[in-house]
């Protein structure tokens, strides 16, 4: 047998293969080409350390700007919420006692009134006392203000100065009298039984004889003696009269504590007062 032919043979395959090699790896223009698989190319590179902690803090800031995104849209959906349409309200007094609590959070419901629906009697009311049982706004640093204001409407802050809550007891062209021979508050001639009224609370100590103007309301609180309503501003300008264009809504449920959850109890003490005359009351 030729060995040396059988190694010269050999060696011309070897190179054959090589050329074959380099032309499938080779581009057309002679220029290297990356292999797509095979074990020819180089092993994939291991992520290094730096690059895994980087994708990590990607990920980390990724869902900190996202949680931040969704805070901050639910607070302004919360706002426009109370700002149209159900805004919660920090009782800070006991003049509507029984019927709500200090610290009681009711919920004002501001379409009430929004679609041609009138304050009716007995309805309990948020309004804003500016001009009827304030004069004037008092001033406060506009940061503060704003700050105190969306606190207020989302309920974790005492209301602003100027926003009562009481329950109507005359609307525009009603005469409410207090109080008849037996120690009742009457309204168009026909006397009221209050039960919401406090326990040992007499109707009014001051007595009172007025007519209601077209487009205002006579308003009181439930604890009628600690309670600074309508009664308190007779001699003043507007006589203690809210406008209805003031009220900010009717409140309608009890929200917070937990231990109160319920709907505002409404009263059936003024279904039998008439309407007021045509032309008013002398």
């Amino acid at each position: 047998m030729d060995t040396e032919a059988q190694h010269t043979e050999r060696d011309r395959s070897s190179e054959t293969e090589e050329r074959s090699r380099s032309a499938r790896i080779s581009g057309p223009d002679g220029q290297p080409v990356e292999p797509t698989g095979g074990s020819l190319g180089p092993p994939p590179a291991e992520p290094e350390e730096g690059d895994e902690r980087s994708g990590i803090a990607d990920r980390f800031g990724w869902s900190w700007r996202r949680t931040g995104v969704i805070g901050a849209l639910c607070v302004v959906f919360v706002l426009l919420l109370s700002h149209f349409v159900l805004q919660p309200f920090l009782i800070p007094s006991s003049s509507m006692e029984p019927t709500l609590q200090v610290g009681d959070r009711i919920l004002v419901n501001k379409l009430a009134y929004r679609f041609g629906d009138q304050p009716r009697r007995g309805d309990v009311v948020v309004f804003d006392g500016t001009g009827s049982f304030v004069r004037q706004a008092p001033e406060e640093n506009p940061v503060t203000g704003l700050l105190h204001g969306a606190a207020s409407a989302l309920g974790l802050a005492e209301p602003a100065e100027t926003d009562f809550v009481k329950r109507v007891v005359g609307v525009g062209g009603d005469r409410v009298v207090c109080c008849d021979k037996n120690g009742r508050l009457t309204v168009n001639g026909v006397p009221v039984e209050e039960w919401y009224v406090q326990l040992g609370d007499a109707p009014s100590k001051v007595p009172f004889d007025i007519v209601v103007p077209q487009g205002t309301l006579w308003v009181m609180g439930d604890h009628r003696s600690q309670s600074s309503d309508s009664r308190d501003h007779l001699g003043q300008p507007g006589g203690g009269m809210v406008p209805v264009e003031r009220v900010i809504g009717r409140a309608d449920w009890i929200g917070w504590p937990f231990g109160r959850w319920a709907g505002v109890p409404e009263t059936g003490a003024f279904d039998a007062v008439p309407a007021p005359a045509a032309g008013g009351h002398g």
